[in-house]
């Protein structure tokens, strides 16, 4: 009878659900798509500006992801997918300023969520953006 009531707490603790996983980070979603906008700015090939552009949302992927493994260390050592290139839409110019208005748009809305030294990063990821679409205007 002892035994059982010992080994009781063990069966409880044995059976318990796993904890849920954390959410998504949200930086992720903003460096996956600095990877596509970077991806699309290479396919222009005769704006002048557009291997800047490249660069620029290139460095911003690389400096979320940072952010991003900093946070949530990745289980395995493979570095995320690269992008393959897109489609060239029929505009490719007005399609890289509807992506950088997006940028802006979703780095800014996550700015208020997140904590003051992760809402810097994406705080500057956003005028970063701002900026390259006036390049385009």
């Amino acid at each position: 009878m002892l035994l059982a009531v010992a080994a009781a707490p063990l069966a409880v603790a044995c059976t318990t659900e796993p904890p849920a996983p954390p959410p998504p980070d949200p930086l992720s979603a903003l460096a996956a798509q600095a990877r596509t906008d970077a991806a699309l700015a290479r396919t222009l090939t005769t704006v002048p500006a557009a291997s800047e552009i490249a660069k620029a949302r290139e460095t911003h992927a690389a400096l979320l992801q940072a952010e991003v493994d900093r946070e949530r260390p990745p289980l395995s050592s493979t570095a995320p997918p690269v992008p393959t290139t897109p489609p060239t839409p029929p505009d490719p110019v007005a399609a890289l300023r509807t992506a950088l208005d997006g940028a802006v748009r979703e780095a800014s809305a996550a700015v208020a969520s997140l904590p003051s030294h992760r809402a810097g990063l994406v705080g500057s990821v956003a005028a970063g953006c701002a900026s390259l679409r006036e390049v385009l205007a």
